[in-house]
């Protein structure tokens, strides 16, 4: 991955997003900012960058819960950052899909190395689409929204979570299970 790549960053401190923009844009990296959860889920559907730096510790919804609906659509690498340092937090978040985790404070050489190392990694050309369309039926993954000829369709959380996998895997059996 060329250093032109964009990294979102999630955080609800105004210095440390300033701090990581100016470190990150000095290094050729394209900088995108969220201060919560929600916006920074909203960041990533429209822009698809290349790797999320995200804290745990954000205004509107735990840090856990954007990684797992973002998980839902992506394959993003993750770079978590947070206070959080307990081995237990580590763990649920890497388990939960993180890539890496950082605790603050932190140096910038191990972070701008770290983020290197997971650009390298990166699956290149697997980005999965937020918003699926299939004629009139449109399942905005990002969102978690379904909308039916634009008229959005209420549906339970299991109901959800059902068609979303169906829509993730087109012409695939999915079971039970899965």
């Amino acid at each position: 991955m060329s250093q032109t790549a964009t990294i979102l960053v999630i955080d609800d401190e105004p210095q440390i997003r300033k701090f990581l923009r100016i470190s990150l844009a000095s290094q050729g990296y394209k900088v995108i900012e969220a201060a919560n959860g929600a916006e920074g889920l909203a960041q990533a559907a429209l822009n698809k960058p290349d790797l999320l730096v995200l804290d745990l510790g954000l205004p509107d919804m735990d840090g856990q819960q954007v990684l797992r609906e973002f998980r839902e659509w992506s394959a993003v690498p993750v770079l978590v950052l947070s206070v959080r340092a307990s081995e237990l937090q580590k763990v649920e978040a890497l388990d939960g899909g993180a890539n890496d985790y950082v605790t603050k404070p932190f140096g910038i050489q191990e972070f701008l190395a770290r983020i290197r190392a997971l650009l390298r990694q990166a699956p290149a050309g697997d980005v999965q689409e937020a918003a699926l369309q299939v004629g009139p039926l449109t399942v905005d993954l990002a969102y978690r929204r379904v909308l039916l000829e634009d008229v959005e369709v209420a549906l339970t959380r299991k109901e959800y979570a059902v068609l979303a996998q169906l829509a993730r895997h087109p012409g695939r059996v999915i079971t039970q299970q899965q």
